[in-house]
């Protein structure tokens, strides 16, 4: 079982520690806006947490985004100058928090430590396996076609490209992919118990 600590050198770029935190894989979902990212990101969720897995995401916005609700007693907290804000419930936590640059994926690895694989939405300069979302009709050229760390391509046309190409709906035949890649163990029915592969 690999055990590492990521924590940030430098904007972007991580040391690696040791610590007892399991560290899931991590795949980018890449393409330019329009091409169906979300889509396919929530599609591959659902066809991956059927299969028992536990599925973490992260979604890059370059522009900034506002989670919590104007009015709500969290949301005062940080509009009173917390730096960090966490919210808590019987079944689900949030948390806002100021950061001094935007964060590569890998940086973000210690709050999702217990998945077993993260997908990440966007992020397509990031030195991380990737899958593109390419729709040759939106005339865009090809985000990562060349990227050494492409693995395939979710098209509905033919690319003719050299790795796998899943049409756009086929969530089942990409889970299928992800899991034999990265050899994820999956639990086939209910109260199996999970095993690490490698």
């Amino acid at each position: 079982m690999r055990s590492m600590l990521f924590t940030p050198d430098k904007p972007g770029h991580c040391r690696v520690g040791i610590k007892s935190l399991t560290v899931p894989p991590m795949l980018c979902i890449v393409g330019y806006s329009g091409s169906g990212k979300t889509f396919v990101t929530v599609g591959l969720v659902k066809a991956l947490k059927r299969t028992g897995l536990q599925v973490g995401t992260i979604k890059h916005d370059v522009h900034g985004f506002e989670m919590d609700r104007p009015g709500k007693d969290s949301w005062r907290h940080k509009q009173a100058g917390a730096a960090a804000t966490v919210i808590s419930s019987p079944s689900q936590i949030g948390m806002v928090m100021d950061v001094d640059h935007d964060h590569h994926p890998v940086e973000l690895l210690p709050l999702l430590g217990q998945m077993d694989i993260v997908l990440v939405e966007g992020f397509k300069h990031a030195d991380l396996a990737k899958i593109e979302v390419f729709r040759p009709e939106n005339n865009r050229p090809a985000a990562c076609r060349n990227d050494r760390n492409l693995l395939a391509v979710v098209s509905d046309a033919d690319l003719g490209w050299c790795v796998p190409r899943y049409a756009a709906n086929d969530f089942e035949g990409l889970a299928g992919f992800v899991i034999a890649h990265f050899r994820l163990a999956s639990v086939t029915s209910r109260g199996m118990q999970r095993t690490n592969c490698g």
